[in-house]
């Protein structure tokens, strides 16, 4: 009778075990499907994206800027319904059955967005990749209170594509277009040439547009002091806009997306009676505009 009870006890906890394991959900690559695809990769952004069958995929992404910042997001074909917990752990492979799964840290995905993790969470997620093993979610599927999903990562083919992402990120412009799309540069005293630390300005704002193809609009405005004669300082601040057209023109840029305008030593932002007012006024002003993704 006892032996009967023990064996009734453990079919019993058998099917309890079944049905849990039918309550959740696995979405991952099998190594036959598992693929990394570099989409893009320019000195203005690297993007690295991972496929997952019946669910969606995995990207990250980063960006020129001063500093190197890594993106990672869950895109979801149904995106999420409801905010949920996110417990993130790092597994083995399943041809490593005897390694231990660790835990990584708990996020939260929003509802209607897709999963965002980003700064030492989304570095130790590639981490885990290169180690060769699987970083999976897990979280309460909003549909239902009985089940979990789980979405994993695959490393098989991941080692050759992440040497590719991060060539990309080590070659990325170290400024972004926020840092560029509103300059004030200077000139040397009665001349069209730009000082030093401004030239390399505008090397870096070519550099970004010869990159950049959403670059529709580049605003031009040159200013004199007030050195010489109204007509005088006129027609130097017009022949340095002009100069700036042609070489915007020289990057590519259609003549339509350029405008330039020469004020003279109208609209002082300094006191012209000193030197360093004089320096101040001595003028250009660069703004760019790009066409909103």
């Amino acid at each position: 009778m006892k032996k009967r009870l023990l064996t009734g006890s453990l079919l019993f906890s058998l099917l309890i075990s079944s049905t849990v394991l039918a309550q959740e959900k696995h979405y991952g690559a099998s190594p036959q499907q598992s693929k990394w695809e570099m989409v893009t990769n320019t000195p203005l952004e690297c993007r690295l994206v991972h496929p997952i069958p019946n669910f969606g995929e995995a990207e990250f992404s980063s960006h020129a800027s001063k500093k190197i910042l890594l993106d990672f997001e869950l895109k979801m074909r149904r995106p999420m319904g409801a905010t949920r917990n996110v417990s993130l752990v790092s597994m083995p492979p399943p041809w490593r059955p005897g390694e231990r799964a660790d835990r990584i840290t708990t996020i939260k995905f929003f509802q209607q967005f897709d999963g965002y993790v980003g700064g030492q969470t989304a570095w130790g997620i590639l981490s885990e990749l290169e180690k060769g093993r699987y970083p999976t979610f897990s979280y309460q599927e909003w549909q239902s209170r009985d089940q979990r999903i789980e979405v994993s990562l695959s490393s098989v083919l991941f080692q050759e594509k992440y040497n590719v992402f991060s060539d990309c990120i080590a070659n990325l412009l170290p400024y972004s277009f926020e840092d560029i799309s509103f300059t004030i540069l200077h000139y040397e005293r009665n001349s069209d040439q730009l000082n030093k630390l401004s030239r390399k300005r505008l090397s870096q704002i070519a550099e970004y547009i010869r990159y950049n193809k959403d670059i529709d609009l580049v605003l031009v405005a040159t200013y004199t002091d007030s050195t010489d004669s109204k007509d005088i300082s006129q027609n130097l601040s017009e022949r340095r806009a002009e100069s700036l057209r042609e070489y915007f023109k020289s990057l590519g840029l259609h003549e339509d997306r350029i405008q330039v305008q020469g004020y003279g030593k109208r609209r002082p932002v300094a006191d012209n009676n000193s030197p360093m007012g004089k320096d101040m006024n001595r003028r250009v002003v660069i703004s760019l505009g790009r066409t909103q993704v």
